[in-house]
């Protein structure tokens, strides 16, 4: 006999409400990549910790937006490796201008400024880690499908 109550139904449960709150970067020195991401690259020092007199982390604010990074000296003994697959994405308007006044600063650019095939403008460096960061500009595309042209 069939029951007269109604199924239930199955809730998806809701996803949590993440809010993106920084990216930490291994650093062999992290005096040296704090000179590089602020005086370089504008970012500005939120909170910073010291053992033994050696600056060992630092936590950055975008020099626009809420974004943060952290610097966080390697453990002892540990090495970084050049295929951790570590790349970090800036975006920047005014992109062209941007790296012109960053070659003119000393970086050494792997990449120029160029329009990728996913319609995005791109520039990769590396940091003084090896850490590689590509500068771009997408504008509105940044939340759009990607098509390849």
């Amino acid at each position: 006999m069939p029951s007269s109550k109604p199924a239930k139904r199955q809730t998806t449960p809701r996803p949590p409400q993440f809010n993106f709150n920084h990216a930490m970067i291994y650093s062999r020195d992290v005096a040296r990549s704090l000179g590089f991401y602020s005086d370089l690259l504008g970012f500005r020092l939120v909170d910073d910790f010291r053992h033994d007199g050696r600056l060992v982390y630092v936590r950055l604010r975008a020099p626009h937006g809420e974004g943060t990074l952290a610097l966080h000296q390697l453990e002892p003994g540990k090495q970084l490796s050049p295929d951790e697959g570590v790349r970090l994405y800036f975006e920047v308007r005014d992109l062209k201008a941007v790296c012109e006044q960053l070659q003119h600063a000393g970086l050494k650019f792997t990449q120029l400024p160029r329009k990728m095939p996913w319609g995005w403008e791109h520039a990769y460096l590396d940091d003084p880690d090896g850490h590689e960061i590509s500068l771009y500009w997408a504008g509105a595309k940044r939340f759009r499908r990607t098509v390849m042209g």
